[in-house]
């Protein structure tokens, strides 16, 4: 395996920019996610890494080797793509070992090859069959095993799931984090899916409009996001944002006029205006700013609230069953230490030496 080192990465096309400078450092043996929006240049960046888009500007070494002008096939990397990609008049086994096949290796170590990333997969029992006699998972662990073969430097995944129901790709996840434990191989994984980013991840890349927002462990940008797109990006829900300003020491007003407190340790100027951000499950139903409750989500072990407090809409999660119906009066306590205050101008969350 091996590590890649992303410089100054820019595409262009055009007069039109949409990868703006990126920088990234993956390390040998590391699950990198890259996720974001539609549109925010995740699948570029990753077409730009395996060669099949050309780089404007900046440059990306795999192993330590410049990779700017070399072809795909080139590169010793493999990339596993969102349709599959199979050839439909193939075997299982045909389109695994197709790649070694055109690369001219002998009979016998093909089939080894395939043997073993078959049983690796459990698709040895399948190795017979066309992939129209496959279920779409069972599509996926063959466009898998065939990057499996090649004994690639890098795999690249795009949206590998996104074809998938949910019930499989929950177990498609688990099947591909097993297998690079197996591996340790350096994957690239890009999703839209911030649950996927989050469940799979050694570290996520946070990608919005062509830039890196923020890149870290899943927790970590769960818990200390950088700036008002990461906060309500990774996280399901999102978190609540409240517009606020600073009024009397550790007082927060909000736009309707309510008062709450603000995070202990954050000595904010009187009149900064800021965003006030908490995750659902830090709302708590109790003594509070009174509201009601506009639906509620019953999802067996929790309850999604959608509640109407201080002119806003928030989104509140209840570990026990609450028996309430949407019009009904309720109290809610938005106060939390573990609340996150972010510039009003900037976007960026503010630390405590930023709060003055």
């Amino acid at each position: 395996m091996a590590s890649v080192a992303i410089r100054g990465l820019k595409k262009a096309y055009g007069s039109v920019p949409v990868i703006h400078g990126v920088d990234i450092d993956i390390e040998d043996g590391e699950f990198v996610v890259l996720v974001g929006p539609s549109g925010c240049g995740k699948s570029t960046l990753l077409r730009m890494i395996a060669g099949l888009e050309s780089i404007s500007d900046g440059e990306i070494t795999i192993d330590g080797r410049r990779v700017n002008d070399l072809e795909p096939k080139d590169r010793d990397i493999a990339m596993v793509f969102q349709n599959y990609a199979l050839y439909p008049q193939m075997t299982v086994a045909q389109n695994m070992g197709f790649a070694l096949e055109l690369a001219g290796r002998r009979r016998a170590e093909i089939q080894a090859e395939i043997a073993r990333a078959a049983e690796i997969l459990s698709l040895t029992p399948l190795l017979d069959r066309k992939p129209a006699q496959l279920s779409g998972g069972q599509r996926q662990r063959v466009a898998i095993g065939r990057a499996i073969v090649r004994h690639p430097k890098v795999f690249l995944f795009d949206e590998p799931l996104s074809n998938l129901d949910a019930k499989l790709r929950v177990q498609m996840r688990s099947e591909i984090k097993a297998l690079h434990r197996r591996l340790r191989a350096t994957i690239v994984y890009v999703t839209h899916d911030q649950v996927e980013a989050m469940t799979m991840a050694d570290r996520i890349v946070v990608m919005n409009g062509g830039r890196v927002e923020q890149i870290g462990q899943p927790l970590d940008l769960y818990d200390h996001p950088a700036n008002l797109f990461v906060a309500q990006f990774i996280g399901s829900p999102a978190m609540n944002i409240l517009p606020a300003v600073a009024v009397a020491p550790g007082q927060l007003r909000l736009s309707d006029g309510s008062v709450i407190a603000a995070p202990p340790g954050f000595p904010l100027r009187h009149g900064r205006e800021i965003h006030y951000g908490l995750r659902p499950e830090d709302v708590r139903f109790g003594e509070g700013l009174p509201g009601h409750v506009i639906d509620v989500e019953p999802t067996g072990s929790e309850t999604f609230l959608v509640v109407s407090v201080a002119g806003h809409e928030i989104m509140a999660l209840a570990k026990e069953r609450l028996m309430v119906a949407p019009g009904d009066p309720i109290q809610v306590a938005l106060e939390s230490p573990k609340a996150h205050l972010f510039d009003a101008k900037n976007g960026l969350r503010l630390r405590l030496p930023d709060a003055a």
